[in-house]
């Protein structure tokens, strides 16, 4: 064989054991996971894959452990939601970076539809994925029943709703950040404060409209279901639900706002009705992504730790591949003041 026919040759896990001075069991026990192997020997062998430039044959490699090596970022939203809102984009780069850390690839797949949530699931179901990040599951949805039938370890983000199966999950304190938002904006002096809620069917929807309620309570004001609308997290449905509020409310002097991408659309009713914000009305935001920055005045917001909850969902699906229980976390917010409230 000529010189540079070898050097085409696609290194092999005998290349790595010979570069290393460790046998082929030994390397093929690093690449599994590195169990019964001596420190210095695993160092040996991750020495030599670096050297070597040594790429993982992921097709014979689940011929032989009955896995995929990789994972699914399941979306349950239409597709035009996963480019307009900035959140879903942010969770998927960092769910990426977190397993590209562990060399395993991450595959997208959106299942806003009844036929895409059929053929997802069949994929899925046929062991295409070792596991499941599930993004955006609304109450009653069957994806979380049909993935835990079929034996898939699934984690959510944000706390299921409407599930009698146990699944791990992780949430960003969604009710103590609403709290936050509303002691804020009562503290400035507001006392006409409204909200944009998300859906009540989505954990946030439900856990935000649930600390604005307590808030309100807690700081001697009435609940006034006038001032409560809902929307579905777009644009859109902000400036609608911000018109709406205008409306039935015209001394409104505050709103809370169940989303970033919602509390845009309500600036745009607020703008078109010739209220100044803040002087006139106050507005707070939720997630921090970035639509807050964008917005004209950028939005006081609540900040979800999307880095954490990214790095958690990804360790505890991994977890949960290698046999461990479901577990559920849920991770602190931040108040973040902008020139909005």
């Amino acid at each position: 064989m000529s010189t540079a026919a070898s050097r085409r040759r696609p290194v092999t896990i005998h290349d790595v054991a010979r570069e290393a001075g460790v046998s082929r069991g030994t390397v093929s026990r690093v690449l599994n996971g590195g169990h019964y192997v001596s420190p210095t020997a695993k160092a040996a062998v991750d020495a030599a894959i670096r050297r070597t430039g040594y790429v993982v044959n992921r097709h014979a490699r689940s011929l032989i452990t009955g896995k995929s090596d990789s994972v699914a970022f399941l979306l349950t939203e239409p597709q035009e939601r996963f480019f307009e809102d900035p959140n879903f984009n942010v969770l998927l780069r960092a769910c990426t970076q977190a397993l590209a850390a562990r060399d395993i690839p991450l595959l997208l797949m959106i299942a806003g539809t009844e036929d895409e949530r059929r053929r997802n699931l069949r994929y899925i179901e046929a062991g295409h994925v070792d596991g499941v990040l599930l993004v955006s599951s609304h109450s009653g949805d069957p994806v979380v029943a049909r993935l835990h039938e079929a034996g898939v370890p699934v984690v959510a983000c944000g706390k299921p709703l409407g599930q009698t199966a146990k699944v791990g999950y992780v949430a960003a304190d969604d009710r103590d950040g609403a709290r936050d938002m509303v002691r804020h904006l009562h503290g400035s002096g507001r006392r006409r404060i409204a909200t944009v809620a998300g859906p009540p069917d989505t954990p946030g929807g439900v856990e935000r409209l649930a600390g604005y309620r307590e808030t309100l309570a807690e700081c001697g004001l009435p609940v006034d279901e006038n001032l409560i609308v809902t929307g579905d997290y777009s644009r859109a449905s902000g400036e609608a639900a911000g018109a709406l509020l205008l409306e039935r409310a015209p001394d409104v002097d505050a709103v809370f706002v169940a989303s970033d991408l919602m509390a845009q659309g309500v600036l745009d009713a607020l703008a078109r009705a010739g209220r100044r914000v803040p002087d006139d009305v106050a507005v707070g935001g939720f997630d921090d992504s970035p639509a807050a920055l964008s917005s004209r005045p950028p939005l006081t917001t609540i900040r979800q730790p999307w880095d954490r909850i990214s790095t958690e969902m990804v360790r505890m699906l991994l977890a949960r591949i290698g046999g461990e229980e479901p577990a559920a976390v849920i991770l602190p917010t931040e108040l973040v003041r902008r020139e909005s409230a």
